[in-house]
């Protein structure tokens, strides 16, 4: 495919925007400082025989330190500026914005003039250091030793879509909705020299949702997660965010152990904290932990503890998981016009083949259901084919007085002849199943049983299973050690509520029923919804779960249950 973009052109419809709207958010010098740090870039190495990236610059934190070390190193050395031509090729700094291009260039100009080089000499050295353009487009060759910044928070349907093109074009980690920064990823980490380190402070998302594990597949296959440091909740930046953010330094190479600090206060204990991390074994820094194996494949990282890492290990080589012991996770019903499908139940002017009862998130309290009365209109019959409007007068008056509102729906114009469908199939079977209910965002696990009377609305996910015991499995589910898969394997939303997802539910590891002992059958089925201890009892005898695992379990659920941190 022939790209029509030139190979470094700027990104069309981003380069004029105000800072926050291409993505530019700037970082707090303390922490330029301690990433330097972690990615060996220090004024004691040989610093003017290496090549440093930064590649998308911006206002100049990390060109500005790079500068900084770098003549430090030289002075050291006893390299002075009548020889500043031998610096051409340490330092390669690329930024898309002009105005924050020209202002930075102006700063390194400054900064070369004051160490004492010529006019001349200054003038090589910004152009061969600093490109503008797109870091994702410019036809950089050279390898090396360092790459550290802080990539553009962009999402895809902010950038033009011949660019995104392009951008799919070269980068393969650019899956399903992928920020902007997956692809910065991608090519800093192509452009490592051998047992090279890239340097990013970014949000943490990609560290365990779908759109990162293209990435995380590239890492596992041919670098090493070497050290990681979690910044939720710490002012890493100059302005607020709302996006938790996280330090990763990966290398080129194998490697097993991944050093990982968490949420460290920035002025006065980020400097000794990152000098735990990077100093020889062992590590004897309370706040410095050392995992194993934290990085598999595709799959999520696990980086909250070793402790949890160990249990989790353990739970998943001697249980299989939810969908694998004869149980099934879906979704609710998305209809694209709530306003229309969703109302009334009893006041819905349809035939009653053509509605059903609708369970919401809101209906579900303390693990049981108060119907708020809502229905839904059921436009399938129970083959999956959509009802025939000549069949039922009320429901065909109803959906053909609401045509133009269901016909601007994107599943409409997709499927004209069917135009009055809910986004999702409705299987009318579902609302006679007994199933266990979960809404998505919330800040523990909650589980509510339904014996058969409801279809679920499309933020509650669903859990049914021919040959488990609901009510014991609801207890599971409502368990600290559900919560521990869960808090592990996905992402956080703000105000630390925990994603119910079905991808982070079918991570959770549960025996078959029929391993389950009788006597703890009946203490699973017996615990109460709102008994957290009960819970926890019966579940960690179902899985043969210790003292000493069980502590971890309830310790690390305690922390991520939002509204209930004493528990």
């Amino acid at each position: 495919m022939q790209s029509s973009l030139e190979p470094h052109a700027p990104r069309p419809g981003l380069v004029g925007a105000d800072a926050s709207e291409r993505g530019a958010v700037f970082t707090r010098p303390e922490v330029v400082e301690a990433m330097l740090d972690l990615a060996g870039y220090t004024a004691d190495q040989p610093l003017q025989q290496w090549s440093v990236l930064e590649p998308s610059f911006g206002a100049g934190e990390f060109i500005m330190a790079i500068v900084e070390r770098l003549l430090a190193a030289c002075a050291r050395t006893g390299l002075g500026p009548e020889q500043a031509r031998r610096l051409e090729s340490t330092v390669r700094g690329v930024e898309v914005h002009a105005e924050s291009f020209e202002r930075t260039r102006e700063r390194v100009r400054a900064r070369l003039h004051e160490w004492g080089a010529s006019s001349r000499e200054v003038s090589r050295l910004c152009d061969a250091w600093l490109i503008r353009g797109d870091f994702l487009l410019a036809p950089l060759t050279e390898k090396f030793e360092v790459v550290v910044g802080n990539p553009p928070y962009v999402r895809q349907e902010r950038i033009p879509e011949a660019l995104l093109v392009e951008y799919r074009r070269r980068y393969h980690t650019i899956y399903d909705r992928a920020d902007l920064y997956v692809p910065f990823f991608e090519r800093g980490l192509q452009l490592l020299a051998d047992d090279g380190r890239l340097a990013f402070i970014c949000a943490n998302r990609w560290l365990k949702n779908r759109y990162g594990g293209p990435l995380r597949g590239l890492v596992a296959r041919d670098y090493h997660l070497s050290h990681y440091i979690d910044m939720e909740g710490t002012d890493a930046f100059q302005s607020e965010v709302f996006a938790y953010p996280a330090i990763t330094v990966i290398r080129r190479g194998a490697g097993e152990l991944t050093r990982i600090a968490r949420r460290p206060q920035i002025a006065g204990e980020l400097p000794a904290v990152v000098q735990a991390m990077i100093r020889a074994d062992p590590v004897d820094d309370p706040r410095v932990e050392v995992v194993a194996q934290a990085v598999r494949g595709e799959d999520p990282w696990l980086l909250d503890g070793a402790d949890q890492l160990a249990v989790l290990r353990r739970l998943e080589g001697e249980f299989r998981t939810l969908e694998d012991t004869d149980c099934r996770v879906g979704i609710g019903v998305a209809t694209g016009a709530d306003r229309v499908f969703v109302g009334d139940y009893s006041g819905l002017p349809v035939e009653p083949a053509r509605k059903l009862p609708l369970v919401m998130a809101a209906d579900l309290r303390g693990g049981t259901i108060a119907w708020g009365g809502r229905g839904i209109v059921n436009p399938f019959e129970a083959d999956g084919a959509l009802a025939e409007t000549g069949r039922y007068p009320r429901f065909a008056a109803y959906v053909h007085a609401h045509r133009e509102a269901l016909q601007r729906r994107y599943v409409a114009r997709r499927s004209p002849e069917a135009w009055y469908r809910t986004i999702d199939r409705i299987d009318p079977a579902l609302a006679r199943t007994p199933k266990l209910l979960i809404p998505d965002i919330k800040g523990e696990a909650t589980v509510a049983y339904d014996a058969g009377d409801y279809y679920p609305h499309h933020n509650l996910y669903h859990v049914t299973s021919p040959t488990w015991d609901l009510q014991a499995l609801a207890t599971i589910l409502r368990s600290s050690l559900a919560t521990l898969f869960v808090a592990n394997y996905g992402i956080r939303m703000a105000g630390g509520f925990l994603r119910f997802q079905a991808q982070y539910l079918r991570r959770i590891r549960v025996p078959s029923w029929a391993e389950v002992p009788a006597k703890a059958r009946a203490a699973l089925v017996a615990a109460a919804p709102a008994d957290l201890a009960a819970i926890d009892r019966a579940t960690f005898a179902a899985y043969g779960v210790g003292r000493a695992e069980g502590e971890t379990i309830r310790r690390a659920a305690a922390a991520v249950r939002v509204g209930r941190r004493s528990a």
